[in-house]
């Protein structure tokens, strides 16, 4: 059985539509579609936010769908405009407008409108409005309305303050406004909190906070009522903060304790500044006491929260800065018993005795009872006390230090008064510095005694022994002692610190003691015993110390003995020229230290301070000839020995060329204008050079063996042999030039070849060169011409020929070395 394969007749090709209507049908299918889909998540997203709005009571959303119209084919769907502001932002603004302008219209009637009325007016409407907006409130949260039940709650709080201004004026307009304001404030504060009390009224959020807004003016109006002292109103702010601080300890409401503690901070600090300017500005002990007993206050207030907020840091005031308060409260504290010591002793003992309460804070470092945050609050306090009593002192280390620079451009012109003198002679003493020394002998033993930790305890070691440089420094200007007892104190300084350091070999605890040693030398140049002993001294100190720290003990001490000689040289009364040959023996010494180290690490500074040495010594020779010479040739020793070691080789250079600047300098000194004379000892030694290293390395061109040493006296000498008219340079010079070609000819030597012979042409030239030209004057004029002529025609007749002799020429030229 077999099934007969159809095909499409015409009729059924025409019940098909043409394929553009069917792209339309299908089309209008797919758009159908995607609008129905469109309307599904549009009704969704309405449903997803009806339940959310349902969780609150403010707001009621309307349950009736938004369907949305379809629109024809080939238009593109609308999106649904999404809104700007939710609905309880709008609902809250709303309020808040509506209770502001409430409140602005009642301040119109209160001051417009209120002097028509009679009493009895009046206190209807007072009243009236106060009780309607105060209690509206109540019933509106029962029905759920708590938004709008705060904006009424406000404008009722707001009513209260308008009844209090409004009573003043038309009742108690003969009472002054501050007691007035206390009072009115007060019951305000009271109304309000009470007002948060009743039933269903507890839950607002407005009546606490503006009570404790509130509770603010009492105690300070009250005082200006009373006409009391800047301490009682002092008294009163501070009064003021400890209850804020109490309030935001103690409530569990944050509103409430916000607003308490933003009370706490701006009072608070509004009181402890004017307490500091009571204490600063206090005329006895009295008025330091009382002043000190409100920064007392003060700190103990910041500290009971710290401690609070250490404690409990989820309720505590700023629990974060539970660190910084207490670091306040022991600044306050210190400040306080600093200002009544004050004003019963000297100043200067002021900075000592803030010092001293400073360091006594360091016993919160065995209060186990208080809190790890307050500790180190107070730690932190003891430190900025001891920070800015060191800072104090200063200007007088300065002083001490620097002062004795004026001695540079003074030298020996005697001995001064006193200590104090010595280091004044251009600068100016700071006032209360008696007691300078003190602080940094206090500080140095905080730190060898307090500081226990392993992390700073090596640390405070390296500190305490500069402080106590520092007092020492200090201690011969403050006391005025004797000019020889403060170049003793400041050398057994020197001493001691050079100790410590090279004790605990740390080169960097050596910069105290190059410090006081400048110091010290510089002192010294008050006379010339002084500076002779005390630059003797210090070279033997620091010569002494270079067994543990010579890379810098060393140097300094060659310093030091380079000012030594430069003294010694001054006392002699020598010139300075002479006085560098003394300056050279610290070169020689250090050349000798450094071959004795060998590659200890010390050597290198060594050298470069020989070098220096070296450099100053030949400045120092400059303007005397013949003893410049002689330093340049000593120095020139003085390399050429240190180039015997292995590995200081290349000083032999630097040795040949002081020995040569030696060498000229001393023909300068005997005015001496051959040029010969300059060259030739630059020359042979080349030679000698090039000869020896020709021998060693066979290879070596003439060139690089003889070319410099040839050209250095051969070239100056033809310069100066052509501007010489008489025969005897050029004979020698034309003699030597032709004994160096004959050389180079005989040795088979490049350089002294062409070299000589280029010489001896030009030299030769220089000397016929006056004949040739009275031959030309003799010739005819057609004589040149023709000789030219048959010059051309003969080369031109044994071109090839002299071609050859050329390449022949050349040939041999390059089988020379």
């Amino acid at each position: 059985m077999s099934a007969a394969v159809t095909q499409p007749t015409l009729q059924d090709m025409t019940n098909t539509p043409p394929p553009a209507e069917e792209l339309r049908l299908i089309d209008a299918e797919l758009w159908q579609l995607d609008a129905r889909r469109a309307q599904l998540l549009t009704r969704r997203a309405w449903l997803v936010a009806a339940l959310q709005q349902l969780q609150t009571p403010q707001a009621r959303p309307s349950l009736q769908p938004q369907w949305q119209a379809p629109r024809p084919p080939g238009s593109t769907p609308a999106t649904a405009p999404r809104p700007d502001a939710s609905a309880p932002s709008v609902q809250n603004v709303l309020l808040v407008l509506g209770g502001v302008l409430l409140t602005v219209a009642a301040m119109v009637f209160t001051l417009v409108s209120w002097g028509h009325l009679g009493i009895t007016g009046r206190a209807l409407v007072l009243g009236a409005v106060t009780v309607a907006a105060l209690g509206s409130p109540l019933l509106l949260l029962k029905r759920g309305l708590r938004s709008t039940a705060e904006s009424v709650a406000g404008l009722g709080l707001a009513l209260t303050v308008l009844d209090a201004v409004a009573l003043h004026g038309a009742v108690f307009s003969e009472t002054a406004g501050a007691p007035y304001t206390a009072v009115a404030s007060a019951l305000l504060a009271g109304l309000w909190t009470g007002y948060s009390f009743l039933p269903g009224a507890d839950t607002l959020r407005l009546p606490r906070p503006a009570a404790v807004v509130a509770a603010q003016l009492p105690l300070f109006f009250w005082a200006i009522a009373a006409d009391a002292d800047s301490f009682r109103l002092t008294a009163a702010l501070l009064v003021t903060a400890v209850s804020d601080t109490v309030l935001a300890l103690r409530v569990t409401r944050r509103s409430v304790r916000v607003i308490a503690t933003i009370g706490a901070y701006g009072v608070g600090a509004a009181g402890t500044l004017a307490a500091g300017w009571l204490t600063w500005t206090a005329s006895g002990p009295s008025a330091a006491a009382r002043a000190a007993a409100l920064l007392l206050l003060a700190s103990a207030t910041t500290l009971g929260a710290a401690w609070q907020g250490s404690r409990t840091p989820h309720r505590a005031p700023g629990a974060e800065h539970s660190l910084g308060l207490a670091l306040t409260a022991g600044l306050l504290t210190v400040a306080a018993l600093g200002g009544v010591a004050r004003s019963a002793l000297p100043e200067v003992w002021t900075v000592p005795v803030h010092l001293a309460l400073g360091i006594a804070l360091l016993a919160a470092l065995r209060a186990d009872r208080l809190p790890e945050t307050v500790r180190r609050g107070l730690l932190w306090a003891s430190g900025a006390v001891q920070a800015l009593s060191l800072l104090w002192t200063l200007p007088v280390v300065g002083v001490v230090v620097l002062g004795p620079l004026s001695w540079a451009s003074q030298a020996w012109t005697g001995t001064p008064p006193d200590a104090r003198a010595a280091v004044t002679a251009n600068l100016t003493w700071p006032p209360y510095a008696g007691t300078v020394p003190l602080v940094p002998a206090a500080l140095a033993g905080v730190l060898l005694l307090a500081v226990r930790d392993t992390t700073w305890r090596p640390r405070a070691l390296t500190a305490a022994p500069i402080l106590v440089w520092a007092a020492l420094l200090t201690l011969p200007a403050v006391l005025e002692l004797p000019y020889a007892a403060d170049l003793l104190i400041q050398g057994a300084t020197t001493a001691g610190a050079l100790a410590v350091a090279v004790w605990r070999s740390r080169p960097v605890e050596l910069v105290p003691a190059l410090v006081v040693s400048a110091s010290l030398a510089l002192l010294s140049l008050a006379t010339q015993s002084a500076t002779l002993v005390t630059l003797g001294a210090l070279v033997v100190l620091f010569a002494a110390a270079s067994w543990r720290a010579a890379a810098v003990t060393a140097p300094t001490a060659l310093g030091y003995a380079v000012a030594l000689a430069c003294a010694t040289g001054a006392a002699a009364d020598w010139s300075a020229p002479h006085t560098a040959l003394l300056v050279l023996t610290v070169p020689a010494a250090a050349a000798l230290l450094a071959w004795r180290l060998g590659d200890s690490p010390a050597t290198v500074p060594i050298e470069l301070t020989g070098a220096a040495t070296a450099l100053v010594a030949i400045a120092m020779a400059v303007t005397d000839l013949p003893m410049l010479a002689l330093v340049l040739a000593l120095c020139a020793v003085i390399s050429a020995g240190t180039a015997i070691r292995e590995d200081r080789r290349p000083l032999g250079y630097a040795a040949a060329a002081l020995f040569l600047l030696a060498t000229w300098v001393r023909l300068a000194a005997w005015e001496v204008g051959t040029p010969e004379a300059y060259t030739l000892p630059v020359t042979i030694p080349a030679l000698l050079v090039g000869h020896l290293r020709r021998r060693r390395v066979p290879e070596t061109s003439s060139w690089t063996a003889y070319g410099p040493g040839l050209a250095a006296t051969l070239l100056p000498s033809l310069v100066t042999a052509w501007g010489d008219p008489d025969w005897t340079r050029p004979l020698l010079l034309g003699l030597a030039a032709l004994s160096l070609t004959l050389m180079g000819g005989g040795y088979s030597l490049q350089a002294p070849l062409v070299l000589g012979g280029s010489v001896l042409t030009l030299d030769a030239l220089h000397e016929l060169a006056p004949y040739i030209v009275q031959v030309a004057d003799a010739l005819p004029r057609w004589v040149p011409p023709a000789l030219a002529g048959l010059l051309l025609l003969a080369l031109g007749a044994t071109y090839e020929r002299r071609i050859r002799d050329v390449r022949r020429m050349r040939d041999f030229l390059g089988s020379l070395h």
